[in-house]
């Protein structure tokens, strides 16, 4: 069955990352007490809901105080300043090489494109709204974590990006992501298609425990696999 939608995350995948992402999460912990935050635990988790991710951690470096929600809103209260902060003034914003040519490419061959991220509204609004992307002609929908009942790897995002552009099969749907959990997503929502891209978070050893259909070191390699 032919793919008909294109699910992309934001950071990682179609956005550059340059570790900034991870070294806030470790400073929103720092600011809240727990110094010791590794940078591979962090790494971990990107792609989750941030909330979640942040209860996932506080349980291996702070454990009990994952139930303790005045603690765990606190750092993602920060977490979420510093983010929006950050996307707002950085000189560093910008899409990764031929993001924007697949979503034309894509979108040229009648093949819908939707955003999702494990990031809340709040922080991905100027990520869009500095690239231009918040209403672009190539994208045909971003959600954002915080808009559905579950983040990642639940289904919930694609679900919603489905129903909402009218898409009925998920085997004509393809998740393309730069974590392990990214492909967890794909296979949850049981897409027919799941590329796993290592310009993020995750090497190519790291997204294979994942078992992506297929990975890719480059957007420019995505349409040959799709189209």
């Amino acid at each position: 069955m032919a793919i008909q939608l294109v699910v992309f995350d934001i950071a990682g995948t179609t956005v550059k990352d340059k570790g900034n992402i991870n070294e806030v999460f470790r400073k929103a912990f720092k600011n809240a007490g727990i110094d010791e935050v590794k940078v591979e635990d962090v790494n971990e988790v990107m792609g989750y809901k941030k909330m979640e991710a942040i209860k996932i951690l506080v349980a291996k470096y702070k454990t009990g105080s994952e139930e303790d929600q005045a603690f765990i809103d606190s750092i993602h209260d920060d977490f979420t300043r510093q983010m929006v902060s950050y996307y707002e003034t950085t000189d560093d914003l910008e899409s990764l090489p031929f993001a924007e040519e697949v979503f034309k490419e894509l979108q040229s061959r009648q093949v819908k494109v939707a955003l999702n991220t494990g990031f809340t509204r709040e922080i991905t609004r100027p990520i869009l709204k500095r690239l231009g992307w918040g209403n672009a002609p190539f994208i045909n929908e971003v959600v954002c974590s915080d808009e559905v009942p579950k983040g990642r790897p639940y289904p919930d995002m694609i679900k919603k990006i489905m129903k909402d552009l009218n898409v009925e099969s998920a085997d004509e749907v393809a998740k393309v992501g730069d974590t392990k959990v990214d492909m967890e997503e794909g296979f949850n929502a049981s897409c027919g298609l799941i590329v796993g891209v290592t310009t993020g978070a995750c090497s190519k050893e790291d997204l294979l425990t994942g078992h992506p259909d297929y990975i890719i070191d480059s957007l420019k390699n995505l349409a040959s696999l799709i189209l």
